[in-house]
C-alpha cells in the first residue's frame, strides 16, 4: 500500500496563478492543495504586476466572490494618459469615468504583494492549504494520475498536478518540457517609489519617448496604491547595474519626478526581458498542466503576465474538473484542449508584447520614421498622437479562441 499522500489536485505554486486556480478549482466542486517552495513569511517586495485587466477581476470575482471587489477598492484607477516626445507633450487625455459603468472597473492598479495577500485571504477562506517549505522536486506521470516527490521528504499521489512554480519550473524541467524563445536587446530599470501625500504628482500615466532629461532613455510612469511605478529604457551599451546605485536612481527619480520623491525609492531591479514559452503546456499522459510563468514569459507592455497566467488557471481548472468528471478517452480530450486554447493564448500574446518590445528598441527604421511623422503631426491631427500613446504597449484585442484540439 502506498504511503504517499492522496489528493484530488496539486497545484505547485503560491503565485497568482497558483492561488486562482486553487480558487477556480474550489468554485467548480474540486479540492485542491498547493504546494510550495517558499516559507510562509516569503519576500515579496517589489510592486511587479500591478495592473489588474477588467477581465482578470470579473474572472477572480466569478471564482471567489468579493475578491475583485477587495482588489478594486484597495487599487486606483488613473484618469489620464500623458505621452511625451523629446520634452514636447504629444498626447494627453483625461477620461471622466475611467473605469467605465459597470461594478468592475476596466482595471485596479495595485501592488501585486497586496494583490497576493487577498488571495491568500481567499484561499484560507475556502478551506485550500497551502503546504510552504514544499518544494517540487519530482514529477512522475502515468494514465492513472500523477506521483509528486517534495523537498520535506514527502510524496504525493493526485489525479491531476497543474505547474504554476514559475520561470524556473521544476514541474516543466520532469515533464520534458523546454522553453524557446529569446529575450530583449536592452535592460531595462524598474523601480518602486513611495508617494508624497502632501504634495502627490498628478495621477497619470506618463510615458516619455527618448527623454531628454535621462539621456534619451524611453520612461514610463505609472501610478499603484501607495506610490509609483518608474520604468527606464537603458541603452543599448548602458550598464544597468551602475544605474541602479542609489546616487544614480536619487538622479533618476529627482530628474523624472522632482527633488520631493528623491529619497523615495524603495525598490529597484534590472534585467532584460524573456520572450519565450514552452514547446508543451501538457504531459504525454494528459495528467500534468503548465500555467503562466511556467508555460510562458513575457515581455511586461501590455500588462499581459500576471493577467494571461490567472485565464491560463480559469482554463485549467475547467478542465481538470471536466476531466474528473467524464470517462477515461473524454478526459484526455479536455487537457489537451486547455493545452491547445492556452499555447494558442501564449502564442499570440508573445506576438503582441514583442510587436512593443521591437517598437520600443527602435531597430526598424520604417517603425522609428513613423514615430518621427507622428510626433511631428501630433500637435494638429490627435490620431498621431493617439497613435504615440499606444503603440509601447501593443495590440488591444484579447487572443483568438481555439475550440479544437491540435494534438
Amino acid at each position: 500500500m502506498s504511503s504517499a499522500t492522496e489528493e484530488s489536485v496539486l497545484i505547485a505554486g503560491a503565485g497568482p496563478t497558483g492561488m486562482s486556480t486553487a480558487l477556480a478549482l474550489e468554485a467548480r466542486g474540486v479540492p485542491a492543495t498547493i504546494l510550495e517552495a517558499e516559507p510562509e513569511d516569503r519576500d515579496r517586495s517589489g510592486s511587479r504586476a500591478i495592473y489588474v485587466h477588467g477581465t482578470t477581476l470579473r474572472t477572480l470575482e466569478r471564482v471567489h466572490p468579493g475578491l475583485a471587489h477587495d482588489l478594486v477598492e484597495e487599487g486606483l484607477v488613473w484618469p489620464t494618459r500623458r505621452t511625451m516626445w523629446r520634452g514636447k507633450k504629444v498626447f494627453e487625455r483625461t477620461y471622466d469615468n475611467p473605469g467605465g459603468h459597470g461594478e468592475i472597473p476596466h482595471f485596479s492598479s495595485i501592488p501585486q504583494e497586496t494583490t497576493e495577500e487577498y488571495m491568500l485571504d481567499a484561499l484560507a477562506e475556502a478551506g485550500v492549504e497551502v503546504h510552504w517549505d514544499c518544494a517540487v522536486e519530482g514529477v512522475e506521470s502515468s494514465e492513472d494520475g500523477v506521483r509528486v516527490e517534495t523537498s520535506d521528504g514527502r510524496e504525493w499521489d493526485a489525479e491531476y498536478l497543474v505547474g504554476a512554480d514559475g520561470g524556473g519550473s521544476t514541474v516543466r524541467e520532469e515533464i520534458g518540457a523546454s522553453f524557446e524563445g529569446d529575450q530583449s536587446e536592452n535592460s531595462f530599470i524598474i523601480a518602486d517609489i513611495d508617494e508624497v501625500e502632501d504634495d502627490p504628482w498628478p495621477l497619470e500615466r506618463l510615458f516619455h519617448y527618448d527623454d531628454p532629461s535621462v539621456g534619451g532613455r524611453n520612461v514610463l510612469l505609472v501610478p499603484f496604491t501607495g506610490g509609483w511605478r518608474l520604468d527606464i529604457q537603458c541603452h543599448e551599451d548602458d550598464d544597468p547595474e551602475e544605474l541602479i546605485e542609489d546616487e544614480r536612481m536619487r538622479e533618476f527619480v529627482r530628474t523624472v519626478m522632482g527633488e520631493r520623491y528623491e529619497e523615495n525609492v524603495t525598490w529597484v531591479s534590472s534585467y532584460k526581458f524573456l520572450q519565450v514559452m514552452a514547446d508543451t503546456f501538457v504531459d504525454d499522459h494528459r495528467r500534468v498542466l503548465l500555467a503562466g510563468e511556467a508555460a510562458h514569459l513575457l515581455a511586461p507592455f501590455g500588462a499581459r503576465g500576471m493577467n494571461s497566467g490567472i485565464a491560463d488557471a480559469d482554463e485549467a481548472a475547467s478542465a481538470v474538473a471536466a476531466a474528473i468528471d467524464a470517462n477515461r478517452p473524454t478526459a484526455r480530450d479536455e487537457i489537451e484542449l486547455y493545452a491547445a486554447r492556452r499555447e494558442r493564448a501564449a502564442e499570440y500574446n508573445l506576438e503582441a508584447a514583442g510587436t512593443a518590445l521591437e517598437y520600443l528598441q527602435g531597430d526598424n527604421p520604417i517603425t522609428n520614421r513613423r514615430k518621427e511623422a507622428a510626433a511631428a503631426l501630433a500637435d494638429c491631427f490627435e490620431p498621431a498622437g493617439e497613435y504615440l500613446d499606444d503603440a509601447p504597449y501593443g495590440p488591444h484585442t484579447a487572443p483568438p479562441i481555439v475550440t479544437t484540439g491540435n494534438y
